[in-house]
């Protein structure tokens, strides 16, 4: 199994050995907030995840979490591991890139998309990319944007396809197209007819919201601080279906993007008049070399985008 082996300058500290795969965990459970999320994620079991963390702990001869009911906490020496580990782990993606480029068959691509943009944009036309390119073996997972880029930043994926833009120095972003937002209201609403309505007009509405972390909240919020709307938030989600089907039963409104129109049956959908749009895009880690298979899922992303 590999090791990472870090010679310490002062003469008083110890040798470190630490394998790969436990600093993967570790920056996993930082990025999930909990040892249950991460295990999920990871699609192993909690008690051996726990059971890798604490080896690693016994290993430095220090805590590396601070344990909060069902979350965690970095503590001082977990934030230093933490900056530690994520530039061991673009090194070994870097090296684990190249190794591939040079295997003509290496075909597998490992693909984060944020929850807004999978069902609508990428979900639906799949089976077009995989009958293009048969070789291609796609493995995607759904996180919000800076759970992604932590996934790139420590060499777990080899791109993503969010919302831009994404200010890191070690991140490339290629945008694809820009996404008008609407506003979506019950089909009795007194603007369900308009044909297009200002946010302003919009005061003291119950506001239906995606959780912090989502990228298109921010985008709302952002639209709504343009317009100098006040609209009171009265839910918060991680599920866009869970907006739709609240919007229909008449409890409130929200903002979506236009490619989640086809789940907007029994609502209306309003443009707005001081029009607000989202970027869609890819990134990738500045470090990880462009393999065959990232070119031929990024081009298919241009064509699609070319005809959304």
């Amino acid at each position: 199994m590999a090791r990472i082996r870090q010679c310490a300058n002062d003469p008083d500290e110890v040798l470190l050995i630490m394998e790969v795969h436990q600093l993967r965990y570790f920056c996993a459970i930082v990025r999930a907030g909990s040892f249950t999320r991460a295990a999920e994620q990871l699609g192993i079991a909690q008690p051996s995840l726990s059971q890798q963390i604490k080896r690693l702990e016994k290993d430095l001869g220090t805590i590396l979490f601070e344990r909060l009911g069902r979350s965690v906490r970095l503590t001082s020496s977990g934030e230093g591991l933490h900056k530690m580990a994520i530039g061991i782990l673009q090194q070994v993606a870097e090296a684990e890139s190249r190794i591939a480029a040079l295997n003509e068959g290496y075909d597998s691509l490992r693909v984060g998309v944020i929850p807004t943009i999978m069902p609508y944009f990428i979900a639906r036309r799949i089976g077009d990319f995989t009958r293009r390119y048969p070789k291609v073996n796609p493995q995607f997972r759904e996180e919000t944007t800076s759970q992604l880029v932590e996934a790139l930043q420590a060499g777990e994926i080899d791109l993503a396809v969010v919302s831009l833009p994404v200010p890191k120095v070690d991140i490339v972003c290629s945008e694809l197209f820009r996404e008008e937002l609407l506003l979506v209201v019950p089909r009795k609403h007194p603007l369900c007819g308009r044909p297009m309505v200002n946010l302003q007009d919009l005061r003291n509405e119950r506001l239906l919201l995606l959780k912090e972390g989502h990228c298109l909240r921010d985008n709302v919020l952002t639209a709504c601080t343009r317009a100098k709307a006040e609209l009171r938030s009265v839910f918060e989600t991680n599920q866009m279906e869970s907006i739709f089907e609240l919007v229909r039963a008449g409890f409130g409104l929200s903002v979506v993007p236009a490619m989640a129109s086809s789940n907007a049956a029994g609502c209306a959908l309003v443009p707005l008049r001081t029009k607000s749009y989202r970027r869609i895009g890819y990134i990738r880690a500045r470090r990880h070399l462009v393999s065959r298979p990232m070119r031929e899922f990024t081009s298919w992303l241009r064509l699609i985008a070319s005809v959304q």
